[in-house]
């Protein structure tokens, strides 16, 4: 067949270990290993649902996952999460295969990490081209290096652009007669690549090839195989069973229209053949057909768009993170000594309360967003929330001292800064119990107070409490996002991501108000590093 490499060549091309094919119907999951046999792939692994390929994945540690997304049991979908929520399976390459064209859940696969996506119908060559891209690629999350044949410089549009170029749509006419094959041919020969087979045989060695046709224009009354004999062929096999068919046939009566229906077909059309009503009809549905490969160009700019994303979070997190950090420590290590002036102090402050601003907003972009869709993992170590705090406290009251505020820190008697040590991730913390001190600094009115203590050791519980009620209106939904009252230019993010932040590191938050006192209260729990030592 021509365009398809020989074994040989894609032996070379694959080179790939053990491959886990996942689907419940057995057909396709027989045509896809035979595909991946084709392509040089020896240890091929196979289940029919997610939870026994789970179990496989942990025994067999495969290379590649090929999975089918609509399954029993436990579905590619779940799988892929469970997958991406382990360590050691994490960077798994894990291909989905589906029909699927709702873009919210295709939404949803792309940021649970999928690395990449297949529309079915498929051919091999397709098949082989997205198993080697994704075996070239790094897993997501790492840094990327694409093999030397994939241009970089090209988008998913123009690469489906270019595609199209050079293929047409194609089009199978069926039937044991020349001159219908030639005049059927002669009406599409501008609109479709045309192929001809004259019997049912070459019709379904075309449809179960690995260029199989986009329509089928096919006779009923023929020799051998009829027309509903191949119809009924093709509807069977995993490969065929997605393309349309246009029955063409002289037998116009309302048995034979039934027939036609019940086997898939999506239109009849009856012999004398009228050559304009015929052209309209293929060419209307040449639209569906234009939808249906566009599902594979709008995944592929999904996935390029989830890429991106993924190395300007990595360039944003190794890359600019590291070296604020080295800032705001150094400023930190400066404000310690005794002999600065106060000019010099105040200058380092802001330097230090900089660098901190900054980190907050790469936390907030970064995390929140992983935290949002499941994906963040949490590295949990010893960290002191009382020195953190009184380090914000003395930042922010530089920043608000115009307002006149009292922003006290109360510790547990006989307790220390430094006895004070819970268990999470220090620059999630930070960034929460900075977006509440802020806001309750910024909800406190002119000369009022905020008062910071710490209730508890072990767990480590903090009570951050201000002048100033919150409005009724958003008491039930204060950690909600977008949610903000009478603050200007207010986003509602704070207390959102400050809510994710807590909780992501096993803590919890809430909030009390009281009318009475006009006052407000933000409690937050967090483990207590102890209980891990």
């Amino acid at each position: 067949m021509t365009g398809i490499p020989t074994v040989e060549t894609r032996t070379q091309t694959l080179g790939v270990g053990p491959v886990l094919v996942v689907d419940d119907y057995n057909a396709m999951r027989k045509v896809t290993v035979n595909q991946l046999r084709q392509l040089g792939a020896e240890a091929i692994l196979e289940a029919s649902n997610g939870e026994d390929a789970w179990n496989i994945i942990e025994r067999e540690s495969p290379s590649l996952v090929l999975c089918d997304w609509n399954m029993p049991v436990l579905d590619g979908y779940e799988l892929l999460l469970r997958v991406r929520s382990t360590s050691a399976t994490r960077t798994l390459p894990f291909i989905m295969i589906t029909a699927e064209g709702e873009r919210r859940r295709v939404e949803q696969l792309i940021d649970a990490g999928v690395s990449d996506l297949i529309v079915k119908p498929y051919t091999t060559a397709r098949l082989a081209e997205r198993v080697q891209r994704v075996l070239s690629w790094a897993p997501r999350g790492a840094r990327r290096v694409p093999p030397a044949s994939y241009d970089d410089t090209e988008s998913p549009q123009a690469r489906v652009l270019r595609d199209a170029a050079v293929s047409r749509a194609t089009l199978l006419v069926v039937d044991d007669t020349e001159d219908n094959l030639a005049l059927m041919a002669g009406l599409f020969k501008d609109s479709f690549q045309v192929k001809a087979a004259n019997n049912g045989e070459r019709a379904l060695q075309t449809c179960q090839s690995d260029n199989p046709p986009d329509i089928v224009l096919l006779d009923i009354m023929m020799p051998g195989m009829d027309g509903f004999e191949v119809a009924e062929a093709i509807r069977s096999h995993p490969s065929s069973e997605h393309i349309p068919i246009i029955f063409v046939t002289a037998h116009g009566d309302e048995a034979t229209h039934r027939r036609a229906m019940a086997l898939g077909a999506i239109d009849f059309v009856t012999k004398p053949i009228d050559p304009d009503t015929l052209q309209l009809r293929v060419k209307n549905f040449l639209r569906y057909i234009e939808l249906h490969r566009g599902l594979q160009q709008d995944y592929d700019t999904m996935m390029e768009a989830a890429r991106l994303r993924e190395d300007v979070e990595h360039i944003t997190r190794h890359d600019i993170k590291g070296p604020l950090a080295g800032v705001a420590g150094l400023a930190q290590g400066l404000l310690e000594s005794a002999d600065l002036s106060d000019e010099v102090r105040a200058q380092l402050r802001l330097i230090e309360e900089s660098a901190l601003n900054a980190m907050d907003l790469i936390n907030l972009s970064a995390e929140v967003y992983k935290i949002e869709t499941g994906r963040f993992k949490l590295r949990a170590s010893e960290i002191f929330p009382a020195k953190l705090l009184q380090r914000l406290v003395d930042v922010l009251s530089g920043t608000y001292a115009a307002k006149g505020l009292s922003v006290s820190m109360i510790l547990p008697d006989g307790v220390t800064a430094g006895q004070i040590r819970a268990w999470g991730d220090q620059a999630l913390l930070y960034s929460a119990l900075q977006n509440l001190l802020k806001n309750a600094i910024e909800a406190a009115p002119e000369g009022g107070r905020v008062v910071i203590a710490f209730e508890s050791v072990s767990p480590v519980k903090i009570a951050i409490r201000n002048d100033g009620a919150v409005p009724s209106e958003i008491r039930e939904s204060f950690f909600d996002k977008f949610v903000t009252a009478g603050k200007r230019n207010g986003t509602g993010l704070g207390t959102y991501s400050a809510r994710l932040l807590i909780e992501a590191q096993h803590g919890r938050i809430g909030m009390t108000t009281s009318d009475a006192d006009q006052a407000t209260t933000v409690l937050i729990e967090m483990p207590s590093a102890a209980a891990h030592a």
